[in-house]
Parts: C-alpha cells; sequence; structure tokens
C-alpha cells in the first residue's frame, strides 16, 4: 500500500512538471503547533520547519507544490510533565488554486519520514524511535499569500495524520497539527 501511495505521487509530480508553463523554486520556514490524537493525556507542543519547495505552475489558477522541510513534532505528556520530540522529513504535495490577487489555496497528500523520536523529562533524554512507524501518511490543507512583486510570502497549514505512528499499545495515535510560515519563491512570476 505504501508503494503504490509513493508511486502516484511521483507519477503526479512528474505529469505535472511534463505540462508545466513555468517553475518556481523556494525556501520556507515556520512554526508548528502539533499534537497526538490518541487521548486527553497529550496536549500540543510547539516546534520548527525548515526547508524547500517548488512550485509548478499547471494552468493559469492551479499549480503543483511539491515541498521537503524538516519538521519538529510531538507532543506534551501532561500527567508526566514530559516532551515527546518526534523529528520528520515531509514530503507534501499540495494542488493550489490561485486567485489573481496572490491568494491560494492548497489541499494534497504528504508522507512524513521518521527520522527521530525521543522524551525528555528535565534532564532527562530516552530515544523512543523503536515505538513509532518510520512512515506517516497525511493530508494537508491550507491558504498562503505571495506578494507577486517580490516573491515573498506567508502560509498557514493543517495536516490530518491519517496512519497510527505508534507500534507498540492499544493506543491510536496520529499526527494533527498546524504550520505557520514565510517563504520566498525564487526568480518569481505569476
Amino acid at each position: 500500500m505504501k508503494s503504490y501511495l509513493i508511486g502516484f505521487m511521483m507519477a503526479f509530480i512528474l505529469t505535472g512538471t511534463a505540462t508545466a508553463q513555468h517553475v518556481n523554486i523556494g525556501v520556507k520556514g515556520g512554526l508548528n503547533i502539533y499534537s497526538l490524537s490518541d487521548g486527553s493525556q497529550y496536549s500540543s507542543k510547539l516546534g520548527l520547519n525548515l526547508g524547500l519547495l517548488g512550485h509548478v505552475h499547471l494552468t493559469d489558477q492551479l499549480a503543483l507544490q511539491p515541498e521537503i522541510y524538516y519538521s519538529g513534532q510531538g507532543a506534551k505528556i501532561e500527567n508526566i510533565n514530559t516532551n515527546l520530540n518526534l523529528d520528520y522529513i515531509n514530503v507534501p504535495v499540495l494542488l493550489q488554486y490561485m486567485f489573481d490577487n496572490g491568494f491560494r489555496i492548497q489541499a494534497g497528500p504528504q508522507l512524513g519520514f521518521l527520522v527521530a523520536a525521543k522524551t525528555k523529562s528535565g534532564d532527562t533524554t530516552i530515544n523512543v524511535k523503536d515505538d513509532y512507524e518510520s512512515l506517516d501518511v497525511g493530508l494537508g490543507i491550507g491558504a498562503s499569500y505571495v506578494n507577486p512583486a517580490t516573491g515573498f510570502g506567508v502560509d498557514a497549514r493543517y495536516n490530518h495524520g491519517l496512519t497510527n505512528v505508534r507500534t507498540s499499545g492499544n493506543s491510536d495515535s496520529k499526527n494533527r497539527g498546524f504550520q505557520l510560515g514565510v517563504f520566498y519563491l525564487f526568480n518569481h512570476r505569476n
């Protein structure tokens, strides 16, 4: 199932790129507000995201935006005053509808590759990567604005995890979170 999803995403990207009117490359960064969905013991945790994006115009109003970025996710575990730090490399592919004034709405699938998982309580840090799946599948939906004259923009997105990221226990833990950020498109043109 996972290999079919990866294959579908790659075919989607390549098809869009082959028919593209033009392509922009950019950088992005911002703040994450994430938690896990499996119960009241978790609360939101702040993290950072930083990476690269491509903006592929398919028509005057439609574009694909593949991205690759580091994402600091996880949650606070309230009952034991501990932070769960989940570090991912996320690869979303967003379909965007572009309005003529620089505003965009976007949605699409996202793959997340776990690179580290640790709990931290006070000065004690424990590696818990074996307790979490190495791949996370989700959906992203959001909006952005790019200043057409400068290529600078802002982005707001909600990411909804679809897979249980825990390998043990009876809980169904899914990543859920918001991203707020800024981006810059090199050589931007509408």
